[in-house]
């Protein structure tokens, strides 16, 4: 609800009425307009991988919004689904997120698998519940982890502090954990590292590579600060590195069972161009 100002008993208008709240005073509100409660097709392309009547697997892109939210109500992936899908589609798990099984961050690229049934997708919930399927990603890192390879275990939930951020917690927070392994580093000031989720946490690759102090280059929320290994690159690759418009995070692989047929599905997409041009001016620092 916006509060455009309030007016006072004599008359006067003040903007800032969050500071300036006093017993007498008369509010002019501007409640927002009520959303459709199931959203609408839309043209928008797909890069679909593979598709029959019960599924389909698309790479997403960077800048696409999975689902429709406040300040994303179209031009999300479910809008793109239901326009290629048609209305067969609305409804499937629900009436704001048809046929979503699981998500991607808007600045995270890769592949999603989406049911077109609801026997589909009730299937595909319960294999990725009981992490019956493999998902792995491609990152660029600051620092190299040490050891080169490992598993991080830190249980994620809401940051106490930050409420949009979420955080490693030793109470209240969901078990998490990740496999990694370092493909090859860049002087020690970054590497190029694949990550492998045991489970599926909201930005568990993010907060938990963050947390053992090798947050994702352009990451917004859990990069904090200039890395100091940025001085470790020449100035061209490191103004690179240092402006990269987003977390430098790719959902690479992703296999499963035919939630119908049970037979073994698996995909492979490559980094996008922004991703890949990052690790190739990396790869020239040795």
């Amino acid at each position: 609800m916006i509060l455009e100002g309030f007016v006072t008993r004599d008359g006067a208008i003040i903007q800032d009425a969050a500071q300036s709240v006093q017993p007498g005073a008369t509010y002019r509100l501007h409640p927002p307009l009520p959303a459709a409660p199931t959203p609408l097709g839309e043209d928008i392309g797909l890069d679909i991988f593979y598709e029959d009547p019960y599924l389909l697997v698309l790479n997403k892109p960077a800048g696409l919004v999975v689902h429709p939210a406040p300040g994303n109500p179209d031009g999300t992936l479910v809008n793109a689904l239901i326009g290629h899908c048609g209305e067969s589609l609305t409804g499937i798990g629900g009436e704001r997120r048809p046929g979503i099984v699981h998500r991607l961050d808007k600045d995270t690229s890769g592949l999603m698998v989406v049911a077109k049934t609801e026997l589909a997708h009730t299937r595909l919930s319960a294999a990725f519940a009981a992490r019956d399927l493999t998902r792995e990603y491609k990152a660029l890192c600051w620092g190299v982890p040490n050891p080169a390879s490992g598993r991080i275990v830190g249980d994620i939930g809401r940051d106490p502090r930050e409420r949009k951020r979420m955080a490693v917690l030793t109470r209240n927070g969901k078990q998490a954990m990740t496999n990694y392994r370092t493909i090859r580093h860049f002087r020690f000031a970054a590497a190029l590292i694949s990550c492998q989720l045991e489970t599926g946490r909201t930005h568990q690759i993010r907060v938990h590579l963050a947390h053992v102090g090798h947050p994702l280059i352009g990451d917004p929320v859990y990069l904090r600060r200039r890395p100091a290994l940025a001085k470790e690159l020449p100035e061209p690759v490191r103004d690179l590195a240092l402006d990269f418009p987003r977390q430098a995070l790719h959902a690479e692989i992703l296999g499963f069972s035919h939630p119908i047929t049970a037979v073994p599905l698996h995909f492979s997409a490559p980094p996008p161009a922004d991703f890949l041009a990052l690790a190739d001016a990396l790869q020239t620092c040795g």
